[in-house]
């Protein structure tokens, strides 16, 4: 009866997996692009860099305003006139208005304005290399969240077999038992080691589970969506260092981000440099005035027509800040190129060190194939033995453990050559997105 229920709830579960849908790594990709927070965000922040990149924000066009001023007095008024006579007036009332469009634009700033413009092109291109790494960091995520629930897919299967092994082991002693060529210690043993079998296997489908949640997570849908996914893992064997580094000093997003920001250094030195030079500005306008006075040779005027001048201003002294602040900007500027070359380094340090485990966990690979295989041959070869008797439990059993811990080592050692690679391809920038 007990081999009944375990035979019917294996069948049952595989019934439950061939109804799930079966997610592919492209679409899981797919989902994330469109859903995730993180990328969502850092659009919303390229666009907000795009937006303000604009001759407005540069200083290069003028503003044009309309104006309105209308100022009243009531007074107490008393006047001496040249020839020393007074005149008096009580609640004198008057009134000056002007309105009118006025237009104020700096033509010159000793070239601030050109060098705030290349700025805010590069403050755009510097967006995009962030939303870039953004979007690769959070695929990476997918993708190694990805191969973790195949390879974890893959201890299952391992286990599954291990407990249908233990079951035939378990069937056998206890016909053995029941003809009287085994004790009930042999059967006791065989019920306690498949009990452990389907143990392992309860623990390893609650970490398949979590891990299933964390994927829906980073697909911003509902966390218990079921699934499943692809049944193996493909890597690829022919990444080359030298091709991955060149790769990724140019395309690598954290580090054209930095060059930008290199860049952005340099540009503000010129800003700085600007403020030593002149400002001139012209205005124009055309305006309208009326006033009006209760006292006085002229009681009423008014006037209407274009208005223009230019202002320049020239720097002469400010405290010495103009040297305090370019030495400032040089400072910056000297920064940005150490954390550039600080990045560089780094980069490469990485690359350097995932290429080793990279080209280990190759190795591995073919190592682990081959002892499953062996593993298997000598399963098969004890399960025969055992049936026919001559073999002792622990023999069984070991060997049984030695195939169980030989596949998921096999699974172990792909899904590590896959992060390695996942990695790399990640800082070379070189990370399919779809």
């Amino acid at each position: 009866m007990r081999n009944l229920y375990i035979t019917l709830f294996i069948f049952i579960l595989g019934i439950s997996v061939q109804a799930q849908e079966l997610l592919s790594l492209e679409d899981a990709v797919k989902i994330a692009l469109e859903n995730n927070y993180d990328i969502k965000i850092a659009e919303n922040n390229s666009k907000i860099d795009a937006t303000n990149n604009n001759l407005a924000n540069a200083g290069m066009l003028p503003s044009l305003n309309a104006n309105f001023t209308n100022n009243n007095s009531q007074l107490d008024t008393k006047q001496t006139q040249g020839d020393g006579s007074e005149r008096e007036l009580d609640n004198a009332k008057n009134m000056n208005l002007t309105y009118g469009v006025g237009l104020d634009w700096t033509i010159f700033d000793g070239l601030s304005m050109f060098a705030r413009k290349e700025q805010l092109n590069v403050l755009e291109q510097q967006g995009k290399a962030e939303l870039q790494a953004a979007i690769l960091t959070k695929i990476s995520d997918v993708y190694l969240t990805y191969f973790d629930l195949v390879q974890q897919q893959q201890v299952i299967a391992s286990i599954d077999t291990a407990i249908v092994i233990s079951n035939q082991r378990l069937t056998t002693a206890q016909n053995r038992f029941s003809i009287g060529k085994a004790s009930k210690l042999e059967v006791l043993n065989a019920q306690v080691d498949l009990n452990s079998d389907i143990s392992l296997l309860l623990k390893q489908k609650e970490l398949y589970r979590n891990t299933k949640i964390r994927m829906n997570e980073l697909l911003i849908r509902e966390i218990q969506t079921d699934f499943k996914v692809a049944k193996e893992i493909a890597f690829d064997q022919n990444l080359d260092f030298n091709a991955l580094k060149e790769t990724a000093e140019k395309q690598n997003p954290l580090l054209q981000a930095q060059i930008l920001e290199k860049k952005v250094a340099d540009l503000n030195l010129k800003q700085v440099k600007g403020n030593r030079y002149p400002t001139v500005r012209i205005t124009s306008g055309y305006n309208f005035t009326r006033s009006e006075a209760s006292l006085g040779f002229i009681t009423q005027s008014s006037g209407q027509g274009f208005v223009y001048g230019v202002t320049a201003t020239v720097p002469i002294f400010n405290g010495f800040l103009q040297n305090k602040n370019e030495k400032v900007a040089k400072y910056q500027v000297e920064n940005a190129g150490l954390v550039l070359e600080q990045q560089k380094l780094a980069l490469t340090a990485q690359l350097a060190t995932l290429y080793a485990s990279y080209q280990t966990n190759l190795e591995l690979v073919k190592v682990e194939e081959k002892n499953l295989e062996i593993a298997k041959q000598n399963l098969d070869i004890t399960l025969a033995k055992f049936k026919i008797g001559t073999i002792t439990t622990i023999e069984f059993r070991t060997a049984q453990q030695n195939f169980v811990e030989a596949s998921v080592r096999y699974s172990n050692a792909q899904y590590l050559t896959k992060l390695s690679e996942i990695n790399l391809k990640e800082l070379a920038g070189t990370l399919q997105l779809n």
